[in-house]
């Protein structure tokens, strides 16, 4: 049986591989990957190095040929770019005769306002027309994505938001690598969704967890969506960045986010890791 990640030098993806290298044969695994010099290392170790640009659908011909079990990473722009290139990715896993898709969707797809869903859900769309069998892997929020927030935190700032009482399920990226891993190796999760969520937080919450991490009151500021963008520019993000993260604050304001579920923990077959330890880890991580 032969397994191949997209993205796999990517954030998500690379952890996703170092997950299924601890059980699976490296002569199993195969990656698609953009840049095949990125993922040398992986080569090193007996992996199969495959070129897939999801911008060049014929790459993505012989990228999955002989592929059994496929774990498709959604890409990253915006959502008609995403939409046209994961479209043309299934329909090249059809051809290819791909016998089974995992995809990292979003928490709610098919009902979701949030404004990534689009995407996600056009995607579960076209991957069940195929009927090949599929899981959905619904990721709710990687903890990561909040890195910023929190090197802020460290250089004296209050954290700042506009999503005011709003909840989310964060959870680390290592976690869904896992769950994902699991359902691409495992059994019984031919035509399946997963609501991946950790415990439910507010933003006074996460910030009051980040203080018993510091040992510091982590003081948060909330702000209406303009004031958060001006904040946000003056602190150096990019202007073309500023309308989605603006999005993403009033997402998580308006509950896109606030998703209940313990499928997470029946995959890891464990409790998801807990905020604080999360938290712990990026902190660790930013100081290194």
């Amino acid at each position: 049986m032969k397994l191949l990640v997209t993205g796999a030098t990517g954030k998500l993806g690379s952890k996703v591989v170092e997950e299924l290298l601890k059980t699976v044969p490296a002569e199993q695994l195969a990656v698609s990957v953009r840049n095949p010099e990125k993922a040398e290392h992986l080569r090193a170790r007996g992996v199969d190095v495959r070129y897939g640009d999801f911008d060049r659908p014929e790459t993505l011909a012989t990228a999955f040929s002989g592929i059994d079990r496929l774990l498709l990473i959604s890409a990253d722009g915006d959502n008609e770019t995403r939409i046209r290139q994961h479209s043309e990715a299934v329909a090249e896993a059809v051809r290819a005769d791909v016998k089974f898709i995992a995809y990292t969707s979003i928490g709610n797809a098919q009902e979701s306002s949030n404004f990534l869903a689009p995407t996600h859900k056009a995607t579960e769309e076209a991957i069940q027309k195929t009927g090949i069998p599929y899981s959905f892997l619904r990721n709710n929020w990687y903890l990561e994505n909040e890195g910023s927030s929190i090197q802020g935190v460290l250089a004296g700032a209050p954290w700042v938001t506009s999503a005011g009482n709003g909840k989310v399920g964060w959870a680390v990226q290592q976690d869904y690598a896992q769950a994902a891993a699991t359902v691409l190796t495992g059994t019984n999760h031919e035509n399946t969704i997963y609501e991946l969520s950790g415990k439910l937080f507010t933003q006074n919450e996460i910030a009051a967890e980040l203080s018993a991490v510091l040992g510091k009151e982590v003081i948060v500021q909330h702000v209406e969506d303009a004031a958060y963008a001006d904040i946000m520019k003056d602190a150096g993000v990019p202007e073309f960045l500023l309308p989605m993260l603006v999005n993403i604050q009033k997402d998580i304001r308006e509950g896109t986010l606030e998703i209940e579920s313990n499928d997470f923990e029946k995959l890891l077959g464990r409790p998801v890791t807990s905020l604080r330890e999360g938290l712990a880890q990026i902190v660790k991580a930013s100081s290194n």
